[in-house]
């Protein structure tokens, strides 16, 4: 069972509000602009009741809704690696895309998997079947969210991301992939 959730709440900072539901940007820029740019951003010490307010002032219980319903869309979007890997068994043909770096790609990846670059997005949406199932991934399961995102906006409705990422796979279903983690430079 998923760990409960913090209410959210007008007085939360923002670093509070997308630690608790990291798909928050992505909902907030989706529906109101909010987040997506430097025009458009917001301190991790803004309030989400400032943010709003200074956003044409929404009312910050709609915005708490709708990160709300966007959080539990977010989770329909995500696959399990047991069930990718029973999905991958019963499709052997499965779009399988990385949305890592090509040096990550390099290092280690799922068997089948393609490197998504520009160049393969265009190839995918001139000429892939939109009701084929597409399975995209990334270290842990994070930056993939907004790939999925992404597709399904284009029509590709089978779309899902691999939750946990390539980290949870190897630690799940196939211990020989190597493990590594990513050093943020200061």
């Amino acid at each position: 069972m998923p760990p409960e959730l913090p209410p959210l709440n007008g007085a939360m900072t923002m670093s509070q509000v997308l630690q608790a539901y990291p798909g928050a940007q992505r909902a907030l820029f989706a529906r109101y602009h909010i987040g997506g740019c430097s025009s458009c951003g917001f301190q991790p010490t803004e309030t989400l009741a400032q943010v709003c307010e200074r956003n044409e002032n929404i009312p910050v219980e709609e915005a708490v809704a709708h990160i709300q319903d966007s959080h539990q869309s977010d989770a329909s979007l995500k696959i399990s690696v047991h069930d990718f890997e029973m999905l991958r068994r019963a499709v052997p043909d499965l779009v399988v895309l990385d949305v890592r770096t090509r040096e990550e790609h390099d290092a280690v990846k799922l068997p089948g998997a393609r490197l998504l670059t520009q160049e393969l997005v265009q190839e995918i949406f001139t000429h892939e079947d939109k009701t084929r199932p597409v399975v995209l991934y990334d270290h842990t399961g994070t930056r993939s969210m907004d790939a999925a995102a992404y597709f399904i906006g284009h029509g590709f409705a089978e779309t899902k991301c691999l939750d946990g990422g390539i980290d949870a796979y190897s630690q799940e279903i196939d211990p020989t992939l190597p493990r590594y983690r990513i050093e943020i430079e200061a």
